[in-house]
């Protein structure tokens, strides 16, 4: 009996399992529902997959790689960055693969989590992990007509590779963070892309250099990872002090408008018209040229409705297309509507976020004993590396378990007084930052347009006030 259950073998959980085996434990497992490892980085494998934080700053500050071969990791790398230290640390004899949790429940008489698999497995944890990650679910918008559809038709995170886009006229619906980057790829085969944009992103250029021969000298990588977290963090000043002080931000981004956009219509529909910040900064060298290609059509006025074989759009107009391909981002918010997880008294998690989802520190929650949450709400970033979060987390998880050991204790929650306390705060400061005052809708808010996705301020705030557990703010049991 595994005494510790982590969910998901991303970054996160990978990271939670790596810690825990340095800090002595070596009772737990973890349960992944994918064939491999990697989390987002294993299941997105759409063409031009990369992440958009610089490679030095998306790795695990205790596993430097010197082996980047771009500024900017490709997908592939990243999974086997992540396949490596599993290995190096002894994590994956700990990985169980295709195992997918349905329900957590606890029980109140053992003190023990009882963790249902779909197959109908029972494990019985003292503790839960939850590292599941926020970009895991994919989103499909709600289009009259999208069954009707009798051609190719795949959202970005499930590409079917075994459909040639060559020749083929495509329609892609979304133009977020993965659009970005596929779309370009798509426009290289695609005899014609119609690319439906809801809201113009802020796009500014991406450094997308090889790394140098210098990169693998001893201590540079560590030199650089420290250069690029400073550059990152001084991000957060415009975000979530005063968006007055992004102007820089917003300079770079119209600069690269007007250096790659000639066509005044095209340049008017890809303008934002909201604060820079207020939605996720995208960037890319490649999707304004990629709009500009003779074979591409950029419309703005929305999709009415799909039939067998065309989109219709809001102003009537018929396009006829061979394939569809959705690039709507992932359920952030809302994918933990559907969360199984009952705490004490029978209580179930969504009672608890009837309000909007909340946790202490974003990781625990009163009345789910030795549940902890990695990535949890308003853990997000909108201007640095989500790893060093995850790390923070990681270590506050790590204190907590710590002082269950230090009381001769048994459980551990957090203080309902202390958790409201804590997120009034949180709250207090985000009404004032870009995310809720720049005039965007984004997924970053829930339906009561509260931010419930973003930590509100810089990296170093969190890890000062997390990284450690504060025994007056826990319950032990």
């Amino acid at each position: 009996m595994s005494e510790i259950v982590i969910v998901g073998a991303g970054f996160a959980g990978l990271c939670m399992g790596i810690r825990l085996r340095k800090a002595g434990y070596d009772d737990f497992v973890i349960l992944e529902k994918a064939q491999d490892l990697g989390g987002t980085w294993w299941e997105n494998t759409y063409p031009g997959c990369a992440c958009d934080v610089p490679s030095p700053m998306y790795s695990y500050s205790f596993e430097l790689n010197k082996d980047w071969s771009r500024f900017f990791a490709p997908q592939p790398e990243i999974q086997r960055y992540l396949a490596r230290c599993a290995e190096k640390y002894g994590i994956t004899k700990h990985i169980r693969f295709g195992v997918e949790v349905d329900t957590l429940e606890y029980d109140e008489d053992a003190l023990r989590w009882t963790v249902t698999t779909v197959e109908g497995e029972e494990l019985r944890p003292r503790a839960v992990v939850s590292g599941v990650g926020a970009l895991h679910v994919p989103s499909l918008p709600e289009i009259p007509g999208m069954e009707s559809f009798e051609g190719r038709a795949f959202h970005s995170a499930q590409w079917d590779h075994s459909y040639d886009l060559r020749g083929k006229r495509v329609a892609v619906i979304g133009t977020g963070a993965s659009a970005i980057q596929f779309v370009p790829e798509v426009a290289k085969e695609a005899a014609r892309l119609t690319v439906f944009q809801r809201t113009p992103n802020w796009i500014q250029s991406k450094p997308d250099i090889e790394m140098p021969a210098a990169f693998r000298l001893p201590g540079m990588p560590r030199a650089v990872r420290n250069a690029v977290y400073w550059v990152l963090e001084a991000r957060a000043v415009g975000f979530a002090v005063d968006p007055r002080l992004s102007g820089l931000q917003k300079w770079m981004a119209m600069r690269q408008i007007k250096k790659q956009v000639p066509d005044p219509e095209l340049r008017a529909k890809v303008t934002p018209d909201y604060t820079i910040g207020c939605k996720r900064i995208l960037l890319s060298n490649d999707w304004y040229p990629a709009l500009n290609r003779d074979n591409v059509d950029l419309r703005t006025e929305g999709v009415a409705e799909i039939r067998a074989n065309s989109v219709v759009t809001e102003a009537g107009e018929e396009i006829e297309v061979d394939a569809i391909i959705y690039g709507t981002g992932f359920k952030v918010v809302d994918a933990m509507d559907h969360w199984k997880i009952t705490g004490r008294g029978g209580q179930k998690i969504q009672e608890t976020w009837s309000d909007g989802i909340v946790a202490h520190h974003g990781t625990t929650l009163p009345g789910f004993p030795n549940l902890f949450l990695l990535l949890g709400p308003n853990t997000g970033l909108g201007h640095n590396s989500v790893v060093f979060m995850i790390e923070v987390q990681v270590a506050h998880i790590l204190s907590c378990l710590r002082m269950l050991s230090d009381h001769k204790a048994t459980t551990i929650e957090p203080r309902p007084e202390a958790m409201h306390a804590y997120n009034e705060r949180l709250q207090k400061r985000l009404r004032k930052a870009v995310w809720n005052e720049g005039g965007c809708n984004s997924w970053y808010l829930d339906d009561q347009g509260v931010n419930r996705t973003l930590w509100p301020g810089f990296t170093f705030e969190y890890w000062a006030a997390t990284r450690k557990a504060r025994p007056e703010e826990y319950i032990l049991g």
